[in-house]
């Protein structure tokens, strides 16, 4: 196929910004897919996706374009996620392109996650066109989001392309700016086979189905293929295709260039790592394209089933869902308070909620989550290093020598008016000021290195309520620095509860087991034996509440009589109380558990 007739590009932008919906009158205006077979957001596979609005998976169509010069193009898309958790996958999808369309909502602006794709695309050179999407709508301010985008970026006014993904406007205008300023693939389909991996999926009938761009070189229907970070395994390609108008299409060869697919009777999709470089077997390569790194969890936390009685199916489905998206982790782990379950590393907070949902619906589960926390680094004082993500792995205090917890480059895109309470949120949650940048007259960007610990639960909602909802924010690991952790347990009648248990910096732990301890107090039913909560570092309590003892009117049924009567009631109640306390188990709702999340 001639090179020069090939566009690869992608699609990026700031979470429901219309990616989508621009892919899907894209391929309207095309004429790739049937008005009958028409659904919104075509690309998005997982109804999870078309019911959030929310794009989780890259995935690729390749369509045919006539343009006004008359001639025939191939233009590859690759549809991408536009939330922080997945930006791994934004990176190989432009990885993957020669360019890439930069969409900004007319209502919203220039927003975190657009200057982090920018950045990723500017980092790959890759050739950017800007579109003010949304420009229909009541609340446009089109004027606004030009001089961001010309102040942010550094755009001309006139390279700006007003759309309406909805309506339809802009699209062929969009069409004809790809053709004309976008550069072909390069490379030479005469040198040794190197391709890249930017997306899989498992059919339970075929095996994986590894989706890759041609960078040098061509494959050939009959070839064995090996992923350089598989040394040893082939595997003989028993379908080669692309994906021409959504349908998979077979065929003879691809050059380089090309965006397709291959089946090769690959059974597990932790075989195949999104950004690794497939070679030909008989080649002697050895240098992967640039950019690969195994995906590393960040945040960590317990899933269990609510009966017991479900583990194994717990089981079975994590390894089914793991076939769909091997970027998270899991192990198992028992817990006192819950019984066996697993303990699951993930992207991020979206990745852990996107994964908990589709185990409860596509596989009928109700499942509780334990407090998400960070994955730390401990140095003891024999020198071994040993990564902790749960609680009950972190060592006592005499045998550390030196803690570390992750860190994140936090980059929030707020109204100008906002900035201040943006500084004194960070400043309380431990940020260290790294740079202000004014977008416009009225943006403006702050950049504050923070722990990951810190901004897990609810940073993204305080940061909301302090912008009035016109705050953004992106973050990006940075590295493990040295930090003062201690491990806060929560003791109920003498007994440690790990469910209630996790790392936090040393400065935090008073307020924070106060909190917990006054909250249990509210929520722990009344026994019929006093309860004591207390919060301990080590052997040391910090807080302490007792929850009274229900009481019980033993003598309601006496009536007139001797005093002795009623005494020997009491004495005997006495002694019950006693020994209840002494082998009584302390009764914690569910709601226990969830309100404890909240703090």
């Amino acid at each position: 196929m001639d090179k020069s007739l090939i566009r690869n590009f992608s699609i990026i932008a700031h979470i429901d910004h219309g990616k989508s919906t621009l892919a899907d009158r894209m391929l309207e205006f095309v004429g790739a897919i049937d008005k009958r077979d028409f659904h919104a957001q075509m690309l998005d596979d997982m109804e999870l996706e078309r019911e959030r609005g929310i794009t989780i998976k890259a995935s690729a169509v390749r369509v045919e374009y006539k343009a006004k010069d008359s001639k025939s193009y191939i233009l590859n898309l690759i549809d991408t996620p536009g939330h922080v958790d997945f930006t791994y996958e934004v990176s190989k999808a432009l990885a993957a392109c020669e360019g890439a369309i930069l969409v900004v909502d007319a209502t919203q602006g220039v927003e975190a996650q657009t200057v982090a794709n920018f950045n990723l695309a500017k980092e790959l050179k890759l050739k950017i066109i800007p579109v003010i999407n949304k420009i229909d709508l009541q609340s446009a301010d089109v004027e606004r989001v030009k001089s961001q985008l010309v102040d942010a970026f550094g755009f001309d006014e006139n390279e700006l392309i007003l759309a309406s993904a909805k309506e339809g406007k802009g699209v062929e205008e969009i069409l004809e700016r790809i053709i004309e300023v976008l550069p072909p693939p390069s490379g030479n389909p005469d040198q040794p086979l190197k391709s890249l991996i930017f997306d899989s999926v498992f059919d339970v009938y075929r095996g994986v189905i590894v989706f890759l761009k041609i960078v040098e070189g061509m494959i050939k229907a009959n070839d064995a293929l090996k992923m350089l970070s598989l040394p040893g395994r082939a595997y003989k390609i028993e379908e080669l295709g692309v994906l021409k108008n959504l349908k998979m299409t077979k065929v003879e060869t691809l050059s380089c260039g090309e965006v397709g697919y291959f089946i090769s009777n690959i059974r597990s999709a932790s075989d195949v790592a999104v950004g690794d470089t497939v070679v030909n077997a008989k080649d002697a390569v050895s240098a992967p394209l640039p950019g690969f790194r195994k995906l590393k969890p960040l945040v960590f936390c317990g899933l269990y089933p609510v009966n017991a009685s479900d583990f194994d199916e717990l089981r079975a489905s994590i390894e089914k869902l793991r076939l769909t998206d091997a970027s998270f982790i899991h192990e198992p782990e028992s817990s006192p308070s819950f019984g066996f379950g697993f303990r699951c590393g993930f992207l991020g907070l979206l990745h852990m909620e996107i994964i908990q949902e589709r185990l409860e619906r596509e596989y009928g589960l109700n499942l509780i989550l334990t407090v998400p926390s960070a994955g730390y680094r401990i140095k003891k004082r024999g020198g071994e290093i040993v990564d902790v993500d749960n609680p009950a792995k972190f060592p006592s205090s005499q045998d550390i020598d030196e803690c570390e917890e992750p860190y994140v480059s936090v980059t929030m895109l707020v109204p100008t008016e906002n900035l201040d309470a943006v500084h004194e949120l960070s400043r309380g949650k431990r940020g260290i000021y790294n740079a202000t940048e004014f977008l416009g007259a009225d943006r403006v960007k702050v950049v504050y290195d923070m722990p990951l610990a810190e901004i897990l639960v609810d940073f993204y909602d305080r940061l909301k309520s302090s912008t009035r909802g016109y705050g953004s924010l992106d973050y990006e690991f940075i590295g493990y620095f040295p930090a003062k952790l201690v491990k806060l347990e929560i003791i109920i009648n003498g007994e440690a509860c790990d469910a209630f248990s996790c790392i936090i910096h040393k400065e935090m732990a008073y307020e924070k087991g106060r909190n917990l301890v006054s909250r249990l107090k509210d929520v722990i039913p009344k026994q019929l034996f006093e309860v004591s909560i207390q919060a301990a570092i080590g052997s040391q309590i910090i807080a302490s509440e007792k929850i009274r003892a229900a009481g019980k009117n033993v003598t309601a049924k006496c009536y007139g009589g001797d005093i002795t009567r009623k005494r020997k009631l009491w004495e005997k109640q006495k002694k019950g109380k006693a020994r209840m306390k002494q082998f009584g188990k302390v009764e914690i709702p569910q709601e226990a558990f969830l309100e404890v999340l909240k703090i």
